[in-house]
């Protein structure tokens, strides 16, 4: 299982349930590596979406506390145990895609992070856990410099020793 998420210098990754910015080529990188898989994200997640629809061409698995909600288009499940079930019966690469909340239940269950790392600070009210720092992870692959709004990121690639 994996994490997939953009990150500030300060670990930040949203603010208001909203990203911190939109980078047109990372949404793409997203897109790919997920058209196809399992996602599994939290309530506010799916809510951030335009018209808080499940994303098209994956398995959408919304985990939330309160047991009325209910989204067409996605499974909805109450525990991390419901949608592991859930996520390994659909098939295919499962991805973790956020909130702060479901990252911070499902980083111990994972075996690689996939963080665009942005090189700027955001006001953020949502963080991920910082793997420079956690010695269970190392820092395996990064991609050179890109730059988009004169913001430069990397992708990087982190993996559970």
């Amino acid at each position: 299982m994996k994490c997939i998420l953009s990150a500030d210098n300060n670990w930040g990754i949203g603010f208001q349930n909203s990203l911190l910015i939109k980078i047109p080529s990372d949404m793409k990188r997203f897109r790919a590596l997920t058209s196809g898989n399992v996602v599994i994200m939290g309530r506010k997640t799916l809510e951030s979406f335009p018209q808080q629809r499940p994303l098209p061409n994956r398995t959408n698995i919304v985990l939330t506390n309160n047991k009325d909600y209910k989204v067409d288009g996605a499974i909805v499940v109450h525990s991390v145990d419901e949608a592991l079930e859930k996520a390994k019966a659909a098939g295919g690469e499962i991805y973790v895609i956020g909130g702060e909340n479901v990252y911070r239940q499902f980083l111990p269950l994972c075996d690689e992070a996939l963080i665009t790392r942005i090189d700027h600070s955001y006001e953020a009210d949502a963080f991920f856990p910082n793997l420079d720092e956690d010695p269970a992870w190392e820092l395996v692959d990064e991609s050179d410099e890109e730059t988009c709004f004169d913001i430069t990121f990397t992708y990087c690639t982190y993996k559970r020793k």
